[in-house]
């Protein structure tokens, strides 16, 4: 189809403009305006020549343009950062003390520590019940095991490291025993991190034959070349409502980490120091279930489980060797 050729730049110059207003929604003020142009050039009174016309059009429709467009894409820019600040903060750490005086100590980690100096792949087998699986979590990747595993990358940054989750919901030592071989010796772990000792006391199991089965695990465990960091149960009004049974766990698993010489991490004595010492409401760190912990407790845990970690690293760096059986926590 031919056209004259003022109408044919006035069409070939509002076409990128057209397709700018397209992207955003025109106000009626707009469409006025947009319209203007083209009923002066049908109008049969004179009008100003069409080169001034174009130049006028074209410079007002582009500034006009441009101005969108760059408004378009900071909101972009904008929305990307809003994105990637997100994700970067998604594992950062958490408003979270460390309990002062708190008997607790990894003692020496010498597989997974010489593995990170080395900058060897290491793999870590989080073995244990729900509150390992991650229950109370709002996702999976705030339980514990992700939580710690993006905290130690974090802090080694060219560390290959794998984090295995193996947390069966409801079992307790008995159940674990039977999947101990397959779930975790037969991985080859460097680091296992068992907690255990929860549903024995919530389903009465005697707290001696408990203590038995994870000495019995966490020597088989040793012997396969795997460091071992046992966790006791969990602070919370589910458990804290059998205060006997609860102690006796408690105490056992303590006694079983020292006569193996490997570290503990005192859970039930950590977060009653978030409530007792930190005041920090129950329903701060536990679900409305009384029994498993929310994100904060989780990623809390997994913070201070990962200080300890890196201060054994560092201490074997320097040549120290920190013995299995020194047990007093120091806050990082």
């Amino acid at each position: 189809m031919s056209c004259s050729r003022p109408l044919c730049v006035m069409a070939w110059l509002a076409a990128p403009v057209a397709a700018a207003v397209l992207l955003m929604p025109a106000s009626p003020a707009k469409a006025q305006a947009a319209q203007a142009p083209a009923a002066r050039e049908i109008e049969p009174t004179p009008a100003p020549s069409p080169r001034a016309v174009a130049a006028v059009t074209g410079n007002t429709d582009s500034r006009a343009a441009a101005a969108e467009q760059q408004s378009l894409s900071a909101k972009a820019v904008d929305k990307v950062k809003q994105v990637a600040k997100s994700a970067g903060d998604l594992f950062s750490r958490v408003p979270c003390l460390a309990p002062q005086g708190e008997p607790k100590s990894m003692g020496s980690l010498p597989h997974v520590a010489n593995k990170l100096i080395a900058d060897k792949p290491v793999v870590i087998v989080a073995f244990g019940s729900s509150s390992t699986q991650g229950y109370g979590a709002s996702s999976p990747k705030f339980n514990y095991p992700n939580r710690l595993a993006e905290q130690l990358r974090r802090r080694y940054p060219t560390a290959d490291i794998t984090m295995i989750n193996a947390g069966v919901g409801g079992e307790d030592a008995p159940e674990m025993m039977k999947r101990l071989q397959t779930a975790v010796i037969d991985v080859h772990p460097d680091l296992v991190i068992w907690q255990v000792g929860t549903n024995a006391v919530l389903r009465n199991l005697d707290p001696t034959e408990t203590a038995k089965l994870v000495e019995e695990g966490v020597s088989r465990i040793q012997a396969a070349g795997s460091d071992v960091v046992l966790v006791d149960p969990q602070y919370s009004p589910r458990v804290t409502e059998r205060p006997e049974s609860a102690g006796k766990i408690v105490n056992l698993l303590g006694r079983v980490a020292d006569l193996r010489h490997v570290g503990i991490f005192p859970r039930f004595a950590v977060m009653r120091a978030w409530h007792e010492k930190q005041a920090i409401p129950v329903e701060d760190f536990v679900i409305s279930d009384g029994l498993h912990m929310n994100d904060w407790g989780y990623a809390c845990f997994a913070q201070l489980l990962a200080d300890d970690i890196v201060l054994s690293v560092g201490q074997i760096k320097l040549g120290i060797n920190v013995s299995a059986d020194v047990r007093k926590y120091r806050p990082m």
